[in-house]
């Protein structure tokens, strides 16, 4: 369901996989540890034969995502976040990205 990046010196990890069953909450995980105290946290959507298309960001704590249905999840430290789709769908099976950046 996703794969990694990595952007300029800051290095990004991902699983190279992620599977679910539709219904079902999935969690995904980034590590990002040389990120710098202005860069946040940006995730991304790919879904077959498209671009890119962004989802949200943040900078530090919870965020609420309502397309699809989940929250993105900073670390207290920053060094890594986690995507959770709540009630994802047979479309949304894609390619997730995350990047970090001004």
């Amino acid at each position: 369901l996703f794969s990694a990046v990595a952007v300029g010196r800051a290095q990004v990890q991902q699983e190279p996989s992620a599977e679910t069953t539709e219904g079902t909450g999935v969690s995904i995980s980034c590590s990002h540890p040389n990120i710098l105290s202005n860069e946040l946290i940006h995730w991304y959507c790919q879904l077959p034969g498209q671009g890119p298309a962004f989802l949200v960001n943040s900078h530090k704590g919870s965020k609420e995502l309502t397309d699809p249905p989940g929250r993105l999840s900073v670390a207290a430290d920053r060094r890594s976040s986690a995507l959770w789709l709540a009630r994802p769908r047979r479309g949304d099976a894609a390619v997730y990205y995350c990047t970090v950046g001004d």
